[in-house]
């Protein structure tokens, strides 16, 4: 269990690596959105790309984040509890009770992946018709019926 621990941990760290790298990437090539010689339809390809790298990078952070609490919930689960985890006032994203409560916590995390991947594809999604157009109200709708559903159980 522990070779799973520090694996998943190391690709949790792997992944945020990755993400950072992205945010540095995207950071330094901003600039060129103030050069004049970008205008019309270049300038909106560029901020259509610049929006999907985003999207990515947000991607990136909670793909780690899923391997960061999968992590640390094996290890909460079948090592030892995590005392900082135990006794935060502040979340208590960490403190993983039981199989079905660590299933839980990354079901939502997944979820949320998929909802960035929505996001991402709607803003690549060319327009064409009234269809289209209700084909992303409904995929909109079924994340929102998913979203209630993920959280039911709170109320």
């Amino acid at each position: 269990m522990l070779t799973a621990v520090i694996a998943s941990l190391l690709t949790a760290l792997a992944m945020f690596y990755m993400a950072s790298v992205d945010v540095y990437f995207l950071l330094t090539h901003l600039g060129e959105y103030l050069s004049p010689a970008l205008v019309g339809d270049a300038r909106a390809d560029f901020r259509a790309a610049t929006v999907a790298h985003v999207v990515e990078v947000i991607d990136g952070y909670l793909l780690a984040t899923v391997l960061l609490i999968f992590s640390l919930g094996l290890y909460e689960l079948f090592i030892s509890k995590i005392d900082e985890a135990e006794d935060s006032e502040h979340s208590s994203v960490l403190a993983i009770n039981s199989l079905d409560d660590l299933k839980a916590r990354l079901g939502r995390v997944v979820l949320m992946i998929l909802i960035v991947n929505f996001f991402e594809h709607a803003i690549g999604m060319d327009f064409h018709g009234p269809v289209d157009l209700l084909a992303l109200a409904g995929g909109i709708g079924i994340i929102a019926l998913a979203l209630y559903f993920s959280h039911a159980d709170d109320h």
